[in-house]
């Protein structure tokens, strides 16, 4: 027993001693890697452990995109028909005030720019037996327009049938004191170039006075500056889309014969159009934008004119019994009635009826009046149902 308890103090004392050697040598070399103990050297490491000093970094998460908000969507407005076409259009265009423009006619002054664009067309003749267009734009603005001429009285009665800015370069006495009266918003708006210069413009490779121009931007602008405001118009004539193709007509052509050019439309059955043609321009174009000139609808109206009267015989200026009623011929999808045409009153529109009396109802588009006095010449020829025959074959020469 005493040995046991020796031997049991001695182990004590050595395994003391032993700490104290290690713990002095890690104090005098604390850089030193303690030798691996026995039982890591003798088996595997220890599953989940790592022998590295220096611990892995954990991914980094890559961030997700930040959602974009959907646009929240603009409402569509809906159309609704042109007043003076019947074309589907945005409510701010069909509430566009409307512009007329007086259009020279001279063979000098052709071709003309912006009757491509013009909504309606009227033609009458004016003095010397050559006539005069005032083109009506509203849904459709044109690039340039002209070459701008001078005023008569019964163009401003048909411009009022809109109270339209009425833009010509000067013009007859009549027609000048009938715009000073009631040219600011009364008939029209009086758009005189010799008061507003600085809307208008002349080309230079044209002689004046067949070669002063405006744009349709400007004469908006004009417009406003006049207080022609927009506003929502009733149309007041009827409008219907095309026909079918199948209840076109084949052919057919219209002629209208002032006495210093003759007009003539040839229907083509596949627009549904009128392609219009002039004395010297075989294909009446547009010379702002190429555009063959061919409406949707030709009315042709007889109206009562004579000498005016006003004081300048060597004018030879005319006068036209604009307000009443005469015979009219609308042709409308290749066919042609004979009818007639009314006006109330300065400001009222000039209405077309068929021959029992009910209003016309005008294919969507484009529309061409041609006024002329009771003598002057017009004829109609109409089209067929039946297509044209088709020429037979030349025999081939084997077979001859």
């Amino acid at each position: 027993m005493k040995r046991n308890a020796t031997v049991g103090v001695i182990g004590v004392v050595a395994t003391s001693a032993l700490v104290i050697a290690l713990a002095a040598a890690t104090l005098a070399n604390p850089t030193a890697t303690p030798a691996p103990s026995s039982v890591a050297q003798a088996g595997a490491e220890p599953s989940g452990l790592t022998t590295s000093s220096t611990p892995t970094p954990l991914p980094t998460p890559t961030p997700l995109p930040t959602p974009v908000p959907s646009p929240t969507p603009i409402p569509t407005a809906t159309p609704v028909p042109a007043p003076l076409t019947g074309r589907l259009v945005p409510p701010d265009v069909a509430a566009r005030h409307p512009i007329a423009v007086m259009i020279d006619d001279l063979g000098v002054a052709r071709p003309q720019s912006g009757l491509a664009s013009a909504s309606v067309v009227w033609q009458a003749p004016a003095e010397g037996g050559v006539p005069r267009y005032m083109a009506i734009f509203q849904d459709d603005l044109p690039e340039a327009v002209g070459p701008v001429r001078s005023s008569r009285y019964y163009y401003i009665a048909w411009a009022a049938e809109w109270r339209a800015i009425y833009i010509h370069s000067g013009g007859s006495p009549q027609a000048l004191a009938t715009l000073r009266a009631n040219g600011n918003g009364q008939l029209v708006y009086n758009g005189d170039e010799y008061r507003y210069g600085g809307t208008f413009f002349r080309l230079k490779t044209r002689f004046a006075p067949h070669n002063l121009y405006t744009t349709g931007a400007s004469l908006r602008s004009l417009g406003q500056r006049m207080g022609a405001n927009d506003q929502a118009y009733v149309p007041v004539w009827q409008f219907a889309p095309d026909a079918p193709l199948d209840a076109r007509p084949y052919g057919g052509t219209i002629a209208v014969r002032y006495p210093q050019n003759t007009i003539q439309y040839a229907y083509d059955r596949t627009t549904n159009t009128y392609l219009r043609s002039v004395t010297g321009e075989k294909k009446q174009t547009d010379a702002a934008d190429g555009i063959r000139i061919a409406p949707n609808n030709v009315v042709v109206m007889r109206m009562s004119f004579g000498p005016l009267n006003d004081g300048d015989p060597g004018a030879k200026r005319l006068e036209a019994k604009v307000v009443g009623s005469g015979t009219a011929w609308i042709s409308t999808n290749g066919r042609t009635i004979q009818g007639t045409w009314m006006k109330a009153s300065l400001t009222k529109p000039t209405m077309f009826y068929d021959g029992n009396g009910n209003e016309v109802t005008l294919t969507v588009g484009q529309t061409f009046i041609q006024v002329i006095p009771g003598d002057y010449q017009i004829s109609f020829t109409p089209g067929s149902d039946q297509p044209p025959a088709t020429p037979a074959p030349s025999p081939s020469p084997s077979s001859r």
